[in-house]
């Protein structure tokens, strides 16, 4: 699909005309401004050129409201882009609490795509039409970048940290998907398409992947495997570690003395260096390291999205709990402090 405009894509998403206007806006006044300069400075190129070598010019006097003029419309100019582009930034890297979540892993030279229902895609998305999706991403190797040029919205995928992305796609059909960050001999061949698809129709095709663990399922899975159930039982059974129920998006005080969310991030950094943040109360190392060889970047969003699942329905998440990654009392003594609820 073509916009009817050459060289620029299709709008299809509901922020994708928000950007056109910024883009078009700043290309106006650059427009402007370029030809308003060239066109004055050839005018007093010719209208002030020197007549005659015995010629000297006339002294000019300094102007207060021209000074001022000529300062506070590029001022003006500026900040009105400034504010256009805050606002346009914020409601694009803001991500809604309705949106459907996929979860997107880069490898060179793919992208391997798992929706909550545990349907599988390589270089493919399928989304409905209507419905914000919002991409929760990170790489398995190098730096990685998720660019639809169709919605307009594009995000680097860093490695060892989650990032994401949301859109709402607007018109069904096929769209480009690059990555648009260097990765490599191959990175040119590192592309897809993100399909867009009727509500029912997507449902449809979801069914076709039902025989699929979903990511909960698969997490739970590798969760008791991995032997994390000896230390973390989901209401603490386990003895060496804190409870998970209700850990997603709590707040968690770790002994400096700051305070952090247990969101995606914090739990990715407490399985792979459980030392980095450790929480109040538990100073003793348990969490072994192994596990940052041991599980790949798939596993670990399945055993987050396990975690993730272990907050009752409609919970806030706003209450203080201890962390994943950082069960650091032995099993028969109780930690040094408790920490905070």
């Amino acid at each position: 699909m073509q916009s009817w405009i050459p060289l620029i894509p299709e709008r299809a998403s509901t922020l994708a005309g928000r950007v056109d206007g910024l883009y078009f806006y700043l290309v106006g006044v650059t427009i402007f401004f370029s030809l308003l300069i060239s066109v004055t400075l050839i005018f007093f190129v010719i209208k002030y050129r020197r007549r005659s070598d015995s010629e000297v010019p006339r002294p000019v006097a300094g102007s207060l409201k021209l000074e001022t003029l000529w300062s506070v419309i590029p001022f003006l100019i500026s900040m009105s882009m400034f504010v256009w582009g805050a606002d346009l930034y914020f409601a694009q890297y803001r991500m809604p609490k309705d949106a459907l979540e996929i979860y997107v892993v880069g490898k060179q030279w793919m992208w391997k795509i798992q929706h909550t229902t545990g349907q599988r895609e390589i270089n493919e998305l399928h989304v409905p039409v209507g419905r914000k999706i919002k991409l929760i991403m990170t790489t398995e190797d190098v730096i990685h970048d998720f660019f639809v040029p169709a919605f307009r919205t594009k995000a680097d995928v860093v490695p060892g940290r989650y990032t994401s992305l949301w859109f709402e796609p607007t018109k069904t059909g096929r769209y480009h998907l690059f990555c648009a960050e260097y990765c490599g001999t191959n990175h040119s061949g590192m592309i897809g398409s993100v399909i867009v698809m009727e509500p029912t129709e997507f449902d449809q095709w979801l069914a076709g992947g039902a025989d699929q663990d979903s990511p909960v399922v698969a997490g739970q899975k590798l969760f008791q495997s991995q032997g994390c159930t000896s230390c973390h039982g989901v209401n603490g059974e386990g003895g060496k570690g804190p409870p998970l129920l209700s850990l997603f998006g709590s707040s968690v005080k770790l002994d400096n003395g700051q305070t952090v969310t247990a969101d995606e991030n914090y739990i990715r950094s407490s399985i792979r260096a459980p030392q980095a943040q450790i929480v109040e109360g538990f100073r003793q190392p348990l969490m072994p390291t192994y596990f940052k060889e041991q599980l790949s970047e798939e596993q670990l969003l399945q055993i987050m999205m396990f975690i993730k699942s272990l907050n009752p329905p409609g919970a806030a998440g706003g209450t203080m709990a201890p962390a994943l990654g950082n069960a650091q009392a032995t099993g028969s003594a109780t930690p040094s402090s408790s920490p905070a609820k």
